[in-house]
C-alpha cells in the first residue's frame, strides 16, 4: 500500500498531457444527431489514439444512421491486472449544445486556458472523466494493478443511452463481480459518493383546441390557454399527490417541471388550435413512474370530457433504477481510497438527474458515481479544474489495487 502510494505522485506529472488531452477534446463537437449533431466518431477516433498503452482495445459501435459513418461508437479498453475481475469506470463522449452563445466569454468548442481551469463546452461534463480515467490507465500500465482496469467511453449518455451504455449491456462485456465507477457527478472537494438517483420521467402533452381568428375567441377554443390552464393543474396535483421527502436528495421531494413548449402558430393573431408542453418529472424511488403516469392519464381523461377536445399523452423518457446499498463493496472500496489518498470521510447521497449508473444498477450491478467537481456542466462558461483531473485518476488507479 505505502509503495503505490509514493508512485500515484508520477501522475503529477501527467499535467501537461491532462491540458493537451482536455483542450482537444473540447474541439470536437460530439453532439447527438437529436442536438443537431453528427455524433461521437471523430472525438472516438482521438480518444482511442490516445490507448496505445492498454493491453485490449476493443470498439462496439451501434448503427445509427443520422450518425457520421452511420455509427455512433462505444470504446472499450483494459489494463490486465493480476486479477481477471474488473474495475470499471465509465465515462461518455457526446456532449449538450452550447445554449444561449451571448453568455458564453468565449467560443464554447474553442478551449480557453486560465491557471488551473480549461474552459469549453464538455470540459466538465464529462471531458473530466475521460482524461483522468486515460491518466489513470497510463499509470496502471506502468504499475500493474490487482484488478483489471476496464476504461468504457460510450455515445448518447445526453440523449437517452440507447446507441451507448444500453447498447454495451447487450454484449457480454460486464461481468457478475466486477466493480463499477461512473465519474459524471461529485462536489467540489470530493466527498460525496452518489448512489441512488431519482425515477425520471418525461411526458409530452399534446392539448388540442379549435384553430381560428383571434379576433373571435366566442367561436373558436384556444389550445395555448387550455394547456396552461392544464399544466399548471398538473404541477400542483402532482407535487400534492407524490409530496414524499427523502433526505438523501436534494431537492428531497419529487419534482414536476413543466419544460419545453412546441411552436404552435406563425403569426400573433391566430388562435391556436394545437399545444404541445413537456413535463421534466424527477420521483423518488419510493414511487413507481406508472403511478405518475396513470395520475396523468386519469386527469386528461376528465379534461376530454369536461371540455370536448382531445388531450393526448406521450411518454418520451422512463428510467429507474434500484439504489446502491451503503456497503456494496465499490461504495466500501471508494471511501476507503478517498480516506487513503486525500483524508476525506465521503457522504452517500441521491441525485435527481441520470448517469450510466442508472442503466448498471437496473441490469443488476452495484454502482457508484463520484468525481471531483464545481458542478458547471451544461453552464455557460463549463470547466474543469486540471488539478480535479489528476487528483481523480490517483484515486481511479488505487481503486484497482489492494486496499
Amino acid at each position: 500500500m505505502a509503495d503505490i502510494l509514493e508512485r500515484l505522485g508520477e501522475i503529477d506529472g501527467y499535467r501537461d498531457r491532462a491540458v493537451e488531452y482536455l483542450s482537444r477534446l473540447i474541439e470536437i463537437r460530439a453532439l447527438s444527431p437529436e442536438n443537431g449533431g453528427e455524433g461521437e466518431w471523430d472525438k472516438a477516433e482521438y480518444i482511442q489514439s490516445l490507448l496505445d498503452f492498454a493491453d485490449s482495445v476493443e470498439r462496439y459501435d451501434a448503427e445509427d444512421e443520422r450518425a457520421k459513418n452511420g455509427l455512433r461508437p462505444n470504446i472499450v479498453a483494459r489494463i490486465n491486472g493480476r486479477s481477471r475481475r474488473t474495475l470499471w469506470v465509465v465515462s461518455h463522449m457526446d456532449v449538450v449544445p452550447e445554449g444561449d452563445l451571448s453568455l458564453w466569454e468565449s467560443d464554447p468548442f474553442t478551449p480557453r486556458i486560465e491557471g488551473d481551469r480549461v474552459y469549453g463546452r464538455g470540459a466538465e461534463d464529462n471531458g473530466q472523466a475521460i482524461v483522468s480515467t486515460i491518466l489513470a490507465g497510463m499509470f496502471l500500465a506502468e504499475h500493474r494493478p490487482e484488478l483489471t482496469f476496464g476504461i468504457v467511453f460510450v455515445s448518447d449518455e445526453e440523449t437517452g443511452s440507447r446507441y451507448g451504455i444500453r447498447h454495451l449491456l447487450q454484449q457480454g462485456i460486464f461481468k457478475e463481480g466486477d466493480l463499477f465507477l461512473v465519474p459524471d457527478t461529485g462536489s467540489p472537494d470530493g466527498s460525496l459518493i452518489e448512489v441512488a438517483e431519482k425515477n425520471i420521467l418525461w411526458l409530452k402533452l399534446e392539448i388540442h383546441g379549435k384553430q381560428g381568428h383571434a379576433s373571435r375567441p366566442d367561436m373558436f377554443f384556444n389550445a395555448s390557454r387550455r394547456a396552461m390552464k392544464i399544466v399548471l393543474e398538473l404541477d400542483k396535483m402532482l407535487h400534492e399527490r407524490f409530496n414524499a421527502r427523502n433526505d438523501l436528495f436534494e431537492p428531497p421531494y419529487s419534482t414536476f417541471e413543466p419544460t419545453k413548449r412546441e411552436k404552435n402558430v406563425d403569426n400573433p393573431n391566430t388562435i391556436p388550435g394545437l399545444d404541445v408542453s413537456y413535463l421534466d418529472c424527477r420521483v423518488l424511488p419510493q414511487y413507481s413512474n406508472e403511478e405518475v403516469i396513470g395520475l396523468v392519464r386519469d386527469f386528461l381523461r376528465r379534461k376530454e370530457e369536461e371540455d370536448g377536445y382531445p388531450c393526448r399523452l406521450e411518454v418520451v423518457q422512463n428510467e429507474s433504477s434500484p439504489p446502491t446499498p451503503e456497503n456494496s463493496e465499490i461504495v466500501v472500496r471508494l471511501k476507503k481510497a478517498l480516506k487513503v489518498a486525500r483524508n476525506i470521510d465521503a457522504k452517500l447521497i441521491g441525485i435527481g438527474g441520470n448517469t450510466c449508473a442508472s442503466f448498471f444498477r437496473k441490469a443488476g450491478f452495484e454502482t457508484a458515481v463520484w468525481s471531483t467537481l464545481d458542478g458547471k456542466a451544461h453552464e455557460p462558461n463549463e470547466y474543469a479544474k486540471v488539478s480535479n483531473i489528476i487528483e481523480d485518476a490517483k484515486v481511479f488507479a488505487l481503486l484497482a489495487h489492494d486496499l
